[in-house]
This record gives structure tokens, sequence and C-alpha cells, in this order.
């Protein structure tokens, strides 16, 4: 069962007032995965660790000299067939919330799983995003 609209809304704002798209369907997960370049896609999430550590990190990264060219994003207990359709790509890695997915022309390059989120700081996950960005990006 999804969330209300309105518990969610300024989670999603917190993303998207920064430049990251909704993707909101199947169809848009899809196209948004096939640029070429680099596309960040932040599966975000109503828990503690997204809103105090995760997209604090995703939003601090991203000021690097390098960083994706495309930024996503997908909310896990909302748009179900979307989030679902954005973790096919990120297989091998199982289903997680908050996560966070860079991709280089469609191709998973680093994954950050829930588990390399929740109890780290804000700092020490933007660092881990910044080594990536200035790896594949």
């Amino acid at each position: 069962m999804a969330y209300p609209e309105f518990m969610v809304a300024p989670m999603r704002k917190d993303l998207t007032e920064v430049g990251f798209a909704e993707l909101k369907t199947p169809e848009e997960v899809n196209e948004a995965l096939k640029n070429s370049g680099t596309t960040l896609v932040v599966v975000n999430s109503v828990c503690g660790c997204a809103a105090a550590n995760a997209r604090p990190a995703v939003k601090k990264a991203i000021q690097n000299e390098k960083a994706p060219a495309h930024l996503t994003t997908v909310f896990a207990g909302m748009e179900v067939d979307a989030v679902n359709q954005a973790r096919n790509f990120m297989l091998p890695y199982p289903p997680s919330s908050p996560s966070i997915a860079l991709f280089k022309d469609g191709q998973l390059v680093h994954m950050l799983e829930r588990h390399h989120i929740e109890g780290r700081s804000a700092d020490m996950i933007a660092a881990n995003l910044v080594d990536a960005f200035n790896q594949h990006c």
C-alpha cells in the first residue's frame, strides 16, 4: 500500500528541488537508463536513514566537479512498478531502500545498498559517491 502523498511530498521535493527527475513509470525508467553517459538513480524512501543520510549525501556529492549527467529518483512504497523496473536494472543486488545506483551507458557501475547507508554519516556516503563519480563521470 502506498504512503499518503502529503507524507512523501517533502521527501520527493528534497531531491527534485536540486534537479532530480522523478521516474514514475517503468517506461520512464527504461527511457532514463537508455541515456548515454552517466545516470544516478536514487531509490528514495520514508525511512530515517534516507532523510538523515542518503538524501543529504546525494545532494552533497552532486556538487562535485565530476557528477552524473542525469539525476533521477524513484520512490519506494509509492510508484511500485517504476521502482521494480529500476531494481531490475540493479540486479544482482537485492531490493534495498534507500539505495543509490550509478549507471554508465546503461550499465550499473556503482551501487550503495541500505546497509552501506544506514549507520554512516552523510559525509561518508557522499565521499563514497564522489569517488565513484570521479572514476566514472
